[in-house]
């Protein structure tokens, strides 16, 4: 036997004070009838009535008013076991944290915008797991593949430029990273979700997009920003200039990206204003035209619920407290 909710039993403490009250009535019923006639004077105005009755419908009430606050606290007795299955898709995202991320194109900044629909994306999942890649001139796994949503958030939140050690914008060591985030022997299906504003400054990303294309993985692209660029702010709060004194400007390659996303099967989205579609790619893309896998199946202990025992005849005192009449039958 246990209890769901035991700290409804401490509403047995209004047991006693149902008593008190009760008593009080019976006493003051006596007293105001005192003042009328006698003990002896009361049998003889109305011999049919029967004070024990009275004690027996108390009884009864308070019987009742305990097995509810038993019931109230969900006892359970006996069990059984359930197969539970776990469906779902493992989500790698791959976050841009160069500087130019923090441009303030798209208020606050590109790279807080890009956090905060990944926020909402989390209130969205459907007991799918969740990794996190940062990259700027080098990537690395920030959070594991994890269903723990709450530790994926404090890994995002502390994500900045500033942890970066290497500047630039490296898509295909982005891509190559999440890739080798997944554990490639689980049966699930597998989307990368790479969030991007600039073209990439090493590398090949449509060989990284083929090599997630073997693995069987699809790549979602983002683009934020737009193809004229921006500068790249600066520690100091200017903008980052080269060798010869100028402006240092990052640009868009929504052509590779585009590439990069058809190659597997995924969507290229361009984003300027800071809303990065997460909601529809997730929603019509993912769980949409992605099939489902068991991702973990579990047997689990599922105990009984039994407050219907005590509610049951609970019911049933109240109701013959209810039709209990105070006065007994007279045989003539």
């Amino acid at each position: 036997m246990k209890f769901v909710r035991i700290d409804m039993l401490f509403l047995i403490w209004t047991i006693p004070v149902f008593f008190l009250l009760l008593l009080f009535g019976m006493k003051r019923r006596e007293k105001i009838l005192s003042r009328y006639a006698s003990k002896r004077g009361l049998a003889a105005i109305s011999p049919d009535t029967d004070p024990k009755r009275r004690w027996i419908r108390a009884g009864l009430f308070l019987l009742s008013i305990t097995l509810i606050t038993v019931a109230l606290s969900g006892p359970q007795y006996g069990y059984k076991w359930e197969t539970i299955e776990r469906k779902g898709i493992d989500i790698m995202i791959a976050l841009d944290c160069s500087k130019s991320m923090l441009a303030t194109d798209i208020s606050p900044s590109r790279l807080e915008r890009a956090k905060r629909k990944i926020y909402d994306l989390l209130d969205m999942l459907q007991g799918d797991r969740i990794g996190l890649v940062a990259f700027a001139g080098t990537a690395f796994l920030q959070c594991p593949l994890t269903l723990d949503y709450h530790a994926f958030h404090i890994f995002l939140r502390a994500l900045s430029p500033d942890d970066m050690p290497v500047g630039g914008t490296d898509l295909p060591g982005a891509v190559t990273t999440a890739i080798s985030g997944f554990q490639k022997k689980d049966a699930s299906k597998k989307a990368i979700i790479l969030i991007t504003d600039g073209e990439s400054t090493q590398g090949d990303p449509i060989k990284a997009a083929q090599l997630a294309k073997k693995d069987g993985i699809k790549l979602f692209c983002i683009g934020v920003g737009g193809k004229e660029g921006v500068p790249v702010p600066d520690e100091h709060g200017g903008f980052k200039k080269d060798n010869a004194g100028n402006i240092v400007m990052t640009r868009l390659d929504e052509a590779t990206l585009e590439k990069m996303a058809l190659i597997t099967g995924g969507t290229y989205v361009r984003s300027i204003a800071g809303d990065l579609d997460l909601d529809t790619i997730y929603k019509k893309e993912i769980r949409g035209q992605m099939k489902l896998a068991t991702l973990s199946s579990r047997r689990k202990q599922v105990w009984e619920d039994r407050y219907q025992w005590l509610l049951a005849p609970a019911v049933l005192l109240l109701l013959t407290e209810l039709f209990l009449s105070d006065r007994k039958k007279i045989i003539v």
